[in-house]
């Protein structure tokens, strides 16, 4: 069953108490107007790899030959095992477009990121991505007070998609193969 995700009413602030935190739903099924999202599963390999041979997707990106067949087999069997992993499809139709993943739930911090996101180009202008990152960042606002994004330095086009969704640069953070990425935040309160 697909649901729309939406913020609280009138901005409430969750409340949980430290014996009961909020468990986070990793791979929620989510539909917004132009895509929708569902857990990634091994069928979706060949549409997934489909949506992501395109060189000009990775041009920018640290691993700048994932549209190639051994390093996109790398990055499938990395999202299934995530655990976080979502099939992007364009609303209405069975076609996958691109994945995202959502990882490092932090409730003390009261963060997750959102990455290892790609749309097949067909899809890039904004409109598409918007919408993903609206209803991802809907459903992860229901459990944490900040969504994260790591981007690598020069994936240009990256960190201005994240800046229009009102994203803030805030320095960098190491993920855990020891690279250092871009931080950007965004937070429920604006702040």
């Amino acid at each position: 069953m697909l649901y729309h995700c939406q913020l609280p009413q009138n901005d409430v602030e969750m409340t949980h108490s430290a014996l009961d935190p909020p468990k986070f739903d990793f791979q929620p099924v989510l539909r917004g107007d132009l895509v929708e999202v569902r857990p990634l599963q091994q069928t979706d390999y060949d549409a997934l790899y489909h949506a992501a041979r395109d060189p000009r997707i990775w041009e920018q990106h640290p691993v700048s030959n994932r549209h190639e067949p051994l390093e996109f087999k790398s990055y499938f069997s990395d999202a299934i095992q995530s655990g976080g992993a979502l099939a992007i499809w364009e609303a209405g139709t069975t076609k996958i477009i691109g994945a995202t993943r959502y990882h490092g739930y932090d409730p003390e911090l009261s963060e997750v990121e959102i990455g290892w996101t790609f749309l097949a180009r067909p899809y890039w202008g904004g409109r598409f991505h918007k919408d993903l990152k609206t209803i991802t960042i809907r459903h992860a606002f229901q459990f944490v007070r900040h969504v994260v994004f790591l981007i690598g330095e020069n994936n240009i086009r990256s960190q201005r998609s994240v800046e229009k969704l009102g994203a803030v640069r805030s320095g960098t953070r190491m993920k855990e193969d020891g690279t250092e990425m871009l931080f950007y935040i965004k937070s429920r309160d604006g702040a």
